[in-house]
């Protein structure tokens, strides 16, 4: 399938993208917004690619984009209607992956042709792809919320290998949603409708589960270079550490408090943990620095955000991209890291 790609030059429909904002302080991040041409299609995901574009999906309007942070140019990639592209991934080459959250597949689009692989869930249930990853041969772990499974794709054969996500003692779907890798290539996964973490062995595909304090619902994470597991329970408004050596659990107010529903997060260079609250208007984008174990800063969302739902965090620059319900893609250019920021 070729998917036809439609290129817009930002300038020519909208204002030049406003100048970042400027820091606070010293210790706060430099936000700017692009408005994507594209209205109210939920842009979303943001991943740099190896060309220093920035890659997302339009969830709402099926399709694939990039913009080229340096002019202010989208290109666009038609997907089919009822596609419902939830996250996307980008491979060192450049294909780019994403998740067919309506369609029951992950798609693999070479962006230099336009076609368009779709590999389709071997079992019927798994009709929604959510949060892809890659671990460190490329191959590509995701999550399936509603239909409660976590996988594993291998790019060379295109096989799909499931395992469901139950979680012990639960009576319900545990809906897994954001998932990172750890440096032994094992994925973890936030079981969102649950007060657990899980995590599968790449070799056995056994599901092992941590549980976090009664209440809790961790929906994104991200790890430190430790291999410590950030999570944001997005019911209590705390930042919480999984030490997964010892189970052992930490938890950290949000400066917003119960209502701060943090969704969105992701971790720097200098293993500082950023996220965002999305229960407050403006979104803000918050920083921790895990040594003091404290606050060091809050930044509003310019555009007020909507929802951040998702993040990355982008070595080269020192910036983390993010896509915002209020139409636009960001860029938090991240204050000096106090060591040098690992490639």
């Amino acid at each position: 399938m070729r998917a036809p790609a439609l290129t817009l030059t930002l300038a020519t429909l909208l204002p030049v993208a406003p100048a970042p904002a400027a820091a606070q302080t010293d210790s706060d991040p430099e936000l700017r917004e692009w408005v994507v041409p594209y209205e109210s299609s939920r842009p979303r995901d943001p991943m740099v690619g190896p060309d220093g574009r920035v890659w997302f999906v339009g969830q709402r309007m099926d399709y694939v984009a990039a913009l080229d942070p340096e002019t202010g140019e989208f290109e666009k990639y038609d997907l089919e209607e009822g596609t419902g592209p939830h996250n996307l991934i980008v491979s060192g080459d450049g294909t780019i992956y994403y998740a067919g959250n309506r369609a029951t597949h992950i798609g693999v689009l070479d962006p230099e042709s336009g076609e368009i692989e779709k590999v389709m869930m071997p079992d019927a249930r798994v009709r929604d792809p959510h949060t892809l990853t890659f671990d460190s041969h490329g191959d590509v772990w995701f999550t399936a919320q509603q239909a409660n499974f976590i996988g594993k794709l291998w790019k060379e054969t295109g096989d799909v290998r499931l395992v469901e996500a139950r979680v012990p003692d639960v009576g319900r779907s545990s809906r897994p949603y954001g998932i990172v890798m750890d440096s032994q290539d094992r994925p973890w996964i936030a079981l969102f409708n649950t007060n657990h973490i899980g995590t599968v062995d790449p070799e056995t595909f056994e599901l092992e589960t941590f549980e976090l304090p009664e209440g809790a619902r961790p929906r994104r994470l991200a790890l430190t270079s430790d291999d410590i597991v950030w999570y944001g329970d997005y019911s209590r408004g705390m930042l919480g550490r999984l030490d997964p050596a010892t189970g052992e659990v930490k938890e950290y107010a949000l400066p917003s408090g119960e209502g701060a529903r943090p969704y969105a997060v992701a971790v720097d260079g200098d293993d500082r943990v950023w996220l965002v609250e999305t229960g407050v208007r403006p979104n803000q984008f918050v920083g921790f620095d895990p040594r003091t174990e404290s606050i060091f800063s809050v930044t509003e969302v310019e555009s007020g955000g909507g929802t951040v739902r998702h993040m990355y965090f982008d070595a080269e620059t020192n910036s983390i991209w993010f896509g915002a319900d209020t139409n636009t893609i960001g860029v938090a250019k991240l204050p000096p890291a106090r060591r040098p920021v690992s490639q």
